[in-house]
Order: C-alpha cells, then sequence, then structure tokens
C-alpha cells in the first residue's frame, strides 16, 4: 500500500489512504486517516462501515481496498446516491480455516463480487475463485517485494542455519517446520524470524520435540539473514505472491517451499524443491537432500538468481494499478 501510495503521488495522482492507526504510525503513509478495520468480524463493524461511508463521500475517483474483510466493509459503505467511486479490492489470501470462520470469509467474498467493479487477485486460485463467486471483473496483481534499503553482509561463517521467516500465525504452518527440524538433524538449526500470537506455542513445541529453535522476533536485517542460510523454507499451507519467496530468490538462496497457492508460479519449477503442504516428513528429506549435496545446492542457487531477473520490480506494481484505475 505504502508503494502504491507513493508511486501514485508520484505521479501526480492525489491519495488518501484509511486504515488502522498501527499502521499509520509504523509506515508514515501520506495523507492518513484512522479507521479500524479488524481481522476478524466484530461489533464495532457496524460502526467503521459509518465510518467509511462518510469519508467516501469527499468526491474520490477510485477507492483501492486490500483484503476480503477491508474490500467487503468498503463496498457496503459505498454511498447508494450521488457520486460513486470505482472499487478495486486487491485479494491477498484464501480462506484457510473452515466452520464459522470459513462461512463468514464466503460472505465477504460474494459482498466483493458483487460489489466491487474489479477485483485483483495475487495467485490464479485466487482468480478462479473470485470468478466463480461472481465477480464481473477479474484480474491478477502485480505485487513486487521492496528493494532491500540496506547492504547485504553475510552472517559470520560457522554456522549452518535453515531459515523461516513469516508471521507465526496458523498459515505459515512452523509447526510443521518445526517437526521437520527434529527429523533433518541438529548439523542445521532452524531460526524462525517473525512475531505472532502462536509465539509461545510454537516454543513449546519445539521444546517437547528437543529441536533447538532460534526465534529471533523480528528482524531488519533478513537479507543478510537470507544471504547467509543454507536453505530458506516456506512451509505455508497457502500463499500468493510470497513477498518473502522474492527475497529469497534474490538471496540466490535454496529454497524448500510448499507448492500452494502462487508459490510456483512465483518460484518456477527450478528455483525451489517443492513439497506437499503439512508434511513434515517432506520437508526435512529435501532440506536434508540440500545439506548433504553442495551441487544440488548450488545450482538451486543459480537457479534462484536467474529467477529473480524476471521478477516484478517496483514499477509494475504501481502501472498495474493504475492501469486498473484508468478502466
Amino acid at each position: 500500500m505504502l508503494m502504491l501510495a507513493s508511486g501514485c503521488l508520484s505521479r501526480g495522482v492525489s491519495v488518501a489512504v484509511f486504515g488502522p492507526a498501527a499502521g499509520g504510525r509504523d509506515f508514515g503513509f501520506p495523507e492518513f486517516t484512522a479507521v479500524q478495520i479488524s481481522d476478524r468480524p466484530r461489533a464495532k463493524d457496524v460502526a467503521t462501515i459509518r465510518r467509511l461511508s462518510g469519508l467516501l463521500r469527499s468526491g474520490f475517483d477510485v477507492v483501492h481496498a486490500h483484503g476480503m474483510r477491508a474490500g467487503a466493509l468498503t463496498a457496503l459503505a459505498l454511498p447508494g446516491r450521488g457520486h460513486r467511486p470505482r472499487l478495486v479490492v486487491t485479494v491477498h489470501n484464501a480462506p484457510v480455516a473452515g466452520g464459522a470462520t470459513g462461512a463468514v470469509y464466503r460472505v465477504l467474498e460474494l459482498i466483493v463480487a458483487r460489489r466491487a467493479d474489479s477485483v485483483l487477485c495475487v495467485s490464479a486460485d485466487l482468480e478462479e475463485r473470485m470468478r466463480a463467486a461472481g465477480a464481473r471483473q477479474v484480474g491478477h496483481a502485480v505485487v513486487s517485494a521492496p528493494s532491500a534499503a540496506e547492504s547485504i553482509a553475510a552472517p559470520a561463517a560457522g554456522s549452518t542455519y535453515v531459515l523461516a521467516v513469516g508471521r507465526l500465525a496458523a498459515q505459515k504452518e512452523f509447526g510443521t517446520l518445526i517437526e521437520a527440524a527434529a527429523r533433518w538433524g541438529t548439523d542445521a538449526r532452524l531460526t524462525i524470524v517473525g512475531e505472532g500470537p502462536l509465539r509461545a506455542g510454537l516454543e513449546a513445541r519445539a521444546e517437547s520435540l528437543g529441536v533447538d529453535v532460534d526465534f529471533t522476533g523480528v528482524r531488519s536485517d533478513v537479507p543478510a539473514l537470507l544471504a547467509g542460510a543454507a536453505v530458506f523454507a516456506l512451509p505455508s499451507r497457502w500463499e500468493g505472491q510470497a513477498l518473502i519467496l522474492q527475497e529469497a530468490l534474490r538471496a540466490g538462496v535454496p529454497i524448500v517451499a510448499t507448492r500452494v497457492g502462487g508459490n510456483p508460479a512465483v518460484a518456477g519449477e527450478d528455483a525451489a524443491l517443492f513439497v506437499p503442504p503439512g508434511d513434515a516428513g517432506a520437508i526435512a528429506r529435501e532440506v536434508r537432500r540440500v545439506l548433504d549435496d553442495p551441487t544440488l545446492a548450488e545450482r538451486l542457487r543459480k537457479a534462484a538468481l536467474d529467477r529473480a531477473r524476471d521478477l516484478p520490480a517496483e514499477e509494475d506494481t504501481i502501472a498495474t494499478a493504475l492501469a486498473a484505475y484508468r478502466a
């Protein structure tokens, strides 16, 4: 969102950003207005819709909502009379839960499909899902990982580690990765970068399995950590255009990833070893292959760097969004 807002402003397009207060504080968005949009249904959603409805009467031409909940709340907030801005919604994730949560997600999908003028999706499976839900216009969202701001200095020699990066939440499936680490041996320590609600449970799981996992919390030197890793592991249940996968390709690190969502489209078949989601044995086997076979590791490193040359740049992300706005 920051990339799009800054890119539009630099091209003479006026921009206002609405979102949770923490986002405005952490990222320094231009022309920011706090609107609380939670990650799951809340009674306060009615107040959010009313607030958005008032804000959207300010003469905007296009509103671009990111995420299914933001998209549905914005769709419900659009004025029914007078000037109505066009609505673009980018769908970044697939549902990863069933039951009541999955049912709510399907309702949100239908609201977005029926009310959005254009739906952009980060992976082909999401495009198919939104077309099936009845979306009028579905396109591909181009999402580029930001370029690394700092110079990359590899960590000190002498340590071999398998790196994973992401929010410590159910979608990322780090519990399965910890189980895999118990199988691939002690010569490559697992390092997990990130924070999230499942940290305590993951730490307990590692302790129960006798696995020495380095939970680093949030780090600002992820490019350097990628450059020094023996393997980058992405065990997610689902991913779209995973930014961390793009960063791993740019770093030229051997990759073991789940064959889900947009992962194969981002990495291609040559730059990663793919495994089924939730399969600790398969992850351990492929990580072990890379650790034991320098030729394979070097082939994956070269393929990753080759693939990185074809990744979208920030300019591609901005151009795709502007084309959707003009349409």
